[in-house]
């Protein structure tokens, strides 16, 4: 592959593949280098709203996701102690009409099959599994980088490296940037369900969150109604790296007592067998990049899930990335740092409004009282719309 024209991306992730489409789109020639073996069906959840998907259908992603995602009706917010809801949100066809973009639930690994399909479709973007970028230096005429692979170590050259690889970014550390994630006490516990495990009201296509003191629980269905997907987040103090732990469901349920959550809700947390838990971090530190090298997604701004636009996020860096690279089409540096300086804003409102739910959604006695009583006198619609500077975001 020429390197007169080539980016290289470090990652083959949600961020990493939608980038490589974008810049492919810009009229670069990709390399993704990806450490896994192969693309697994790893993960769970994730939660679309129309400021991704709306990228993402330009990219032509519907229809390679076609009976895998799902189109929630609405949000229904509930109390942990009663399991009476609070607040309802619309969602559906209504977050459609008035964004001009749907709101999906899909399966993590889905959307990387569909993402990676769509990669393998176009000539210019070669991806490489079971490969590491280890190093990179700069020169006059871009970055060479050393890959490893199985086969041994080889160099690749382009104009620009995109460090898409996470957030314990190799590709972050090897710019000497000391700032490290930092964790924010409070971990989040997965599993999916087969929806024939539930009762028929739990598989209706909505989404459920339950507030609690110190803890929520977030259920949604996946794969077109036949899974549902189960999220616990508790404050705590275990803070390992990584993201698929095993955890123990003894160990959960004392973050959910009989005395502040409803049976139904305790009941659900009783079904899986398996868990997975992984610890919870951000970072005031916003992009580290340097040169003709710019991160993405996690690796240039980790956020904590209570927005639910960790992926959001990685897919608007990467449209406008290629954008930007575009426009500079003679020099990747200044259309990195212009990038930048374009999403800086806007992931830092993203993440305080991140943190703001996550204070919110865990309050107790008197204060999680005000909050619910607020809740019910706006009403769903207004509720909805104080996110309109969310999801109403367009890359251009």
């Amino acid at each position: 592959m020429a390197s007169s024209r080539t980016i290289l991306i470090a990652g083959a992730g949600i961020g990493g593949l939608t980038c490589a489409l974008t810049l492919a789109r810009a009229g670069y020639r990709v390399l993704i280098a990806e450490q896994a073996a192969r693309l697994s069906d790893i993960g769970a959840g994730i939660q679309l709203s129309p400021n991704a998907t709306r990228i993402l259908v330009a990219l032509g992603i519907e229809p390679r996701l076609a009976g895998r995602q799902v189109v929630p009706e609405g949000l229904s917010i509930r109390s942990a102690k009663t399991g009476r809801e609070i607040v309802y949100l619309p969602l559906g066809a209504e977050m459609g009409f008035r964004y001009g973009a749907p709101y999906w639930i899909v399966h993590r690994g889905d959307l990387q099959a569909a993402l990676a399909e769509a990669v393998a479709d176009q000539p210019g973007i070669i991806l490489r599994l079971g490969t590491r970028l280890e190093d990179f230096v700069l020169h006059a005429k871009g970055i060479t980088a050393l890959s490893r692979a199985a086969t041994g170590v080889t160099e690749e050259r382009g104009v620009g490296l995109v460090g898409a690889d996470g957030l314990w970014s190799p590709t972050r550390d090897r710019l000497y940037d000391s700032a490290k994630p930092e964790f924010r006490n409070r971990s989040a516990w997965r599993a999916t369900l087969p929806a024939s495990a539930l009762p028929t009201e739990m598989r209706a296509p909505l989404i459920r969150l339950w507030l609690g003191e110190n803890a929520h629980l977030v259920t949604y269905p996946l794969r077109g109604g036949t899974l549902v997907n189960v999220v616990a987040i508790v404050r705590d103090r275990w803070n390992a790296p990584g993201w698929s732990a095993p955890g123990k469901n003894e160990e959960l349920m004392k973050h959910f007592a009989p005395r502040a959550w409803a049976a139904q809700a305790r009941d659900l947390l009783r079904l899986p067998e398996q868990w997975t838990k992984w610890a919870l971090f951000d970072s005031d530190r916003l992009f580290h990049g340097s040169g003709p090298i710019a991160l993405l997604g996690d690796a240039a701004h980790p956020m904590l899930p209570f927005l639910a636009q960790g992926a959001g996020m990685a897919i608007e860096d990467a449209a406008v990335l290629g954008r930007c690279l575009a426009a500079t089409d003679a020099n990747p540096e200044t259309g990195m740092r212009r990038y930048e300086a374009i999403r800086a804003p806007r992931v830092r409102r993203v993440q305080r409004a991140a943190r703001d739910n996550g204070h919110r959604y865990h309050l107790s006695g008197a204060s999680a009282l005000a909050r619910n009583i607020a809740m019910r006198w706006l009403g769903g619609m207004k509720l909805r719309a104080r996110y309109d500077w969310l999801y109403d975001w367009r890359p251009d």
